[in-house]
């Protein structure tokens, strides 16, 4: 009797649940839920980067530059630096039999003709040079014109900047550099050898109508519009006469000699080199001036002096290029008649001569023979190239 009674409760309590699990009302229940599989990218996956794994190099300009003058032979580097007059005959034989770096054309190689034979007379040098030419012109506007003095080719002779300045201000000079170098480059002309960055206020100096006329602020304000416009019209410029002119006497027909002070260089004549090479100068042409001060001993064209002053002091890193060497100017300063040689020398980047067919040959001899270090030709020929690049010449 003793163990009964738990197993009548346990059956009750079982009894009791069960009718209570009958009644009452339980919710459904859903099957577990599985989970979403991971989201799949469609995309290919970028292929894994090995470890160290760099982008590639692309070369800058600099770097290509000095690859394209590993390549050339001694000839091609020489012809390079000589942006000379344009002869009368064998002009096209001549771009690829001396590989010249460029032609400066004068008024006979536009006298009469129309524009399309001046284009196409360019298309023909351009066309036989390995390497695109810098086609230059003086055309500095009054006294000395070349493309303008031809009316098939300017309605008017191009101005003189005093002229320009009188007539219209700064504006009218900037207006003139505009379209007149807009011209040029539509015939094919790539570079003006203009502003002429001289100081000069004496009407009495051989410079002074083809100066700006006034003093050295002025010029420079003159010198930095005009290289300005230029800049922006895509031609090169030229800044002359380098270290400045001043007072001197015409060096095409003998030696002058500059007696002035480094003081008054510069606190003047300095003082439009320094603001158009700041304005974006491509190229400085440096004269054949003796100047005491900085060298006494040879013109500014073949003195190392003169263009340590021009690299350092004024830290133009652009293309320095001579005068005509065939002026009289310089002719004693080479006995063997190798000018071009004591120009390079000197640091020329670009020799403008009219007797190339001669100093060509001689450059190379002497680097042939250890007189000039080949080093130096490379460095001169990269500006060069550089120069082109600039100017949409070469990629």
């Amino acid at each position: 009797m003793k163990k009964a009674i738990p197993i009548l409760l346990l059956a009750l309590l079982v009894a009791g649940g069960v009718f209570l699990y009958r009644d009452m009302v339980l919710p459904e229940l859903s099957p577990p839920e599985e989970p979403s599989p991971p989201a799949v990218d469609q995309t290919d996956p970028p292929p894994e980067e090995p470890d160290g794994a760099e982008e590639p190099h692309v070369p800058t300009w600099a770097e290509t530059a000095q690859a394209m003058v590993a390549e050339m032979t001694l000839e091609e580097k020489v012809g390079q630096m000589f942006f000379v007059r344009c002869p009368a005959e064998g002009a096209v034989e001549d771009v690829t039999a001396y590989h010249l770096g460029g032609y400066l054309l004068f008024g006979r190689d536009f006298k009469d003709k129309t524009a399309q034979e001046v284009e196409d007379t360019i298309a023909a040098y351009q066309a036989a040079a390995e390497i695109p030419l810098l086609i230059g012109v003086d055309e500095e506007g009054g006294t000395v014109v070349r493309a303008s003095s031809n009316p098939n080719l300017f309605p008017n002779r191009c101005l003189s900047p005093q002229a320009l300045y009188r007539n219209g201000g700064m504006e009218a000079v900037r207006e003139d550099a505009r379209t007149k170098n807009s011209t040029l480059l539509s015939l094919g002309v790539n570079v003006n050898f203009a502003p002429v960055a001289d100081v000069s206020t004496d009407p009495g100096d051989f410079m002074y109508d083809r100066a700006f006329g006034q003093d050295a602020a002025a010029t420079a304000e003159y010198v930095q519009a005009v290289v300005t416009e230029m800049g922006g019209t895509g031609i090169g410029s030229v800044l002359k006469h380098f270290p400045g002119y001043g007072n001197n006497v015409d060096t095409h027909t003998g030696i002058s000699v500059d007696e002035r002070s480094m003081a008054s260089f510069e606190s003047s004549d300095l003082v439009p080199f320094a603001a158009g090479i700041a304005a974006g100068a491509d190229c400085v042409l440096v004269s054949h001036n003796i100047v005491n001060c900085m060298d006494p001993s040879l013109p500014a064209s073949l003195s190392p002096a003169v263009h340590q002053l021009l690299r350092e002091e004024l830290g133009f890193a652009g293309v320095a290029l001579t005068d005509d060497l065939a002026m009289d100017a310089v002719e004693a300063y080479a006995a063997d008649g190798s000018v071009a040689v004591l120009a390079v020398l000197a640091g020329n980047d670009m020799i403008v001569t009219t007797d190339y067919r001669v100093q060509i040959p001689l450059v190379i001899a002497a680097v042939e023979e250890g007189t000039v270090d080949e080093g130096l030709i490379d460095q001169a020929v990269v500006r060069v190239l550089t120069w082109k690049h600039d100017l949409g010449l070469i990629g």
